[in-house]
């Protein structure tokens, strides 16, 4: 039908022109940003799984970040102990030459003067080894105080012992004086120099144990007074390394760091991780029955910082492999993301050069319409 005041076929091309143009407005949106989705009226559940993937991504960057700041934590830990387990083996070497019997007791003074700087570098690397500001190998202070209170006890009871005995080899050497004295023999001559050779040998390991006794109680009533913070391991270590709240990883060292430090006191006089001054030389090496007892405490606490590197080891063992797990995760998600996302570049760009073909075809339709009202003023004429 000819009307002049209705031009069916101009809005249908008009409409048709119109969509052709937002296909390829579409089209050129998707080639300009790289993405197939550009808003959630693209495509409504793909927008919202892309969303999860993008947030599980992101979180499992975070994660990895924190694999890595962990794994450096424990090796700057793992570090100082393998120099402390160095130490201990130097010590216990100076520990085997003091116990010989052709060492002099002016090589001990100077055997004993290596082993106490050797024990305060000890007690430095436990007290000072730190991460970002932390301190990692300071144990539970609650139960090396309590250690430390044990002990003085126990250099107490040494020290009444070692007195006993002194006090039962005056007591034996009077009595074989008293013998030789009453009618000296070979027997009698021999059992009173064997006396005096145990007065000698109880006196030294009654002044060693009673200047132990004094240092370990001034040493215990000084860490006593002190205010010292727990180190990082002296409790569990949850390591966040996933993008969910359950991946945790912890770490727990406590029980072995107290053991540790436990074994370093009992091996070292003069080991502290408060930060107390010690004062005094050490009693470690200064007589052979004292230095050969400290061979056992130094392979003990040796075997304690083993335990702790080899603990630590694992764990940063670990961690690579959650890192590596965290990697393959990650990429993998980024592709399923991509899937949803991203433009595919071909197809868009086919899509733009059909749609500007149809675009030019429906302009030249349209003006060809519009020449219909110059028709039926033909009719009129």
């Amino acid at each position: 039908m000819l009307s002049l005041h209705t031009n069916t076929a101009s809005l249908s091309a008009l409409s048709s022109l119109g969509r052709t143009e937002g296909r390829m407005a579409h089209a050129m949106t998707r080639l300009g940003t790289g993405y197939r989705v550009n808003s959630a009226m693209d495509d409504a559940a793909g927008l919202q799984i892309a969303t999860r993937l993008s947030a599980q991504s992101h979180g499992m960057a975070a994660a990895m970040g924190n694999i890595q700041k962990s794994l450096s934590m424990l090796q700057t830990a793992e570090g100082a102990l393998n120099e402390s387990g160095n130490i201990l083996v130097r010590m216990k070497d100076l520990a085997i030459q003091a116990a010989d019997g052709s060492t002099t007791n002016a090589d001990r003074t100077a055997l004993q003067a290596e082993f106490t700087a050797l024990s305060h570098e000890l007690s430095r690397i436990s007290s000072n080894t730190s991460f970002g500001g932390a301190r990692l190998l300071l144990g539970d202070t609650t139960v090396e105080k309590a250690n430390v209170v044990a002990a003085s006890a126990a250099a107490a009871a040494a020290s009444g012992a070692a007195a006993a005995a002194l006090a039962n080899a005056q007591n034996n050497h009077n009595a074989a004086l008293a013998a030789d004295q009453a009618g000296s023999t070979a027997a009698t001559r021999a059992a009173l120099a064997a006396a005096a050779g145990a007065i000698v040998g109880a006196s030294a390991n009654a002044a060693v144990a009673s200047a132990a006794a004094l240092d370990a109680q001034q040493y215990a009533t000084a860490v006593a007074a002190v205010t010292a913070v727990d180190g990082v391991f002296s409790k569990a270590v949850d390591f966040q390394i996933g993008a969910s709240g359950q991946e945790v990883m912890t770490v727990r060292l406590t029980a072995q760091l107290d053991a540790m430090h436990l074994a370093l006191h009992g091996a070292a006089s003069t080991y502290d991780t408060f930060g107390v001054d010690r004062p005094g030389a050490g009693t470690d090496l200064v007589i052979a029955s004292a230095a050969s007892a400290s061979i056992g405490k130094l392979q003990g606490a040796i075997d304690a910082v083993a335990g702790v590197r080899a603990s630590l080891g694992a764990s940063a063992n670990r961690l690579g492999h959650a890192d590596n797990n965290l990697a393959n995760m990650r990429g993998n998600t980024r592709v399923a993301m991509g899937r949803v996302m991203d433009t595919d570049f071909a197809q868009e760009s086919a899509n733009m050069l059909s749609n500007q073909m149809l675009l030019q075809a429906g302009g030249t339709v349209l003006r060809q319409t519009n020449s219909i009202s110059s028709m039926v003023m033909s009719l009129l004429g």
